[in-house]
């Protein structure tokens, strides 16, 4: 990697991401960090780039859970920069209680997997043209549980925390091997990965605080959010896994995922009922 490479790092304002946005400015690579929240993302952007020593760190805002300013943020972001090396999707939220995007999506399918769906197939072409590039998807364990809900992919009838959350890190996991497929030839790497549990904000809802005894109790047990960054790092930066594509890692070694990941029947039906979803059809 080096300073004319640019990497775009989702959900960089805290945890996982701000560590990733760090690390990888400290190689003089242009880093971009996609946040939703200005007052958040301007906190980390300051400190991302005391801690890389970088000034080659910029902000820009989006909300993954609004179809709307996804594409505006692409559109934008092609206008600016007009080429990607390495799109890193971590943005990831889970919460107790169901939560909708402002589209309507259930919450964490629809930030988890949808919006990271769209802002990456607004972007192929681009990161395309920039090749090799590479993308890399934040993924989790908790795919192994993970189910596809097509008959109520909303989860309106029967909601529950982790079967919301499962669900949607299944997806990421059948997304990055769908797009790897459809990527292949063109220089593009598609990857994903189990970054541990990791002690984050993630369970903690912002407007209420709830979670966040439950963090604080557990973050002992937990890696920090720069060792749970290790491996996406790995995946973006590494000349280890160049040309590497459509693998799942834990720990910076390539592991199975689950069973039902590797159906492409499963993936082919998740992805054009994310077509559908996202419109990403539409012009």
């Amino acid at each position: 990697m080096d300073k004319n490479d640019i990497v775009l790092i989702t959900g960089a304002n805290s945890g996982m991401g701000k560590a990733i946005a760090a690390e990888i400015a400290r190689t003089g690579a242009k880093v971009i960090m996609l946040c939703r929240s200005k007052e958040r993302g301007e906190e980390a952007l300051n400190e991302v780039k005391e801690l890389s020593g970088s000034t080659t760190v910029e902000l820009m805002l989006c909300d993954l859970g609004y179809k709307k300013e996804i594409r505006e943020f692409c559109r934008e972001f092609i206008r600016r920069f007009g080429r990607l090396n390495v799109l890193i999707n971590n943005a990831g939220v889970i919460l107790p209680g169901r939560h909708t995007t402002r589209d309507g999506y259930e919450l964490q399918f629809g930030v988890n997997h949808l919006g990271h769906f769209l802002l990456t197939n607004l972007l192929l072409d681009t990161m395309i043209k920039s090749s090799p590039a590479r993308i890399v998807n934040v993924s989790s364990g908790a795919h192994k549980s993970g189910k596809i809900h097509f008959e109520d992919i909303n989860l309106e009838k029967k909601y529950n925390v982790w079967r919301s959350y499962s669900q949607s890190k299944l997806a990421n996991v059948l997304f990055t091997y769908e797009l790897a497929r459809r990527l292949e030839g063109t220089g593009v790497t598609a990857n994903c990965l189990h970054p541990g549990a990791v002690a984050t904000n993630m369970g903690i809802n912002r407007e209420t605080g709830f979670g966040t005894l439950i963090t604080r109790i557990l973050k002992p047990f937990f890696q920090t959010p720069a060792e749970g960054a290790s491996t996406t790092i790995y995946l973006a930066t590494s000349p280890e896994v160049e040309g590497v594509t459509g693998k799942y890692y834990y720990m910076k070694k390539q592991i199975p995922s689950s069973k039902s990941s590797y159906d492409v029947e499963l993936a082919r039906k998740l992805w054009d009922l994310s077509v559908k979803l996202t419109g990403l059809d539409e012009k």
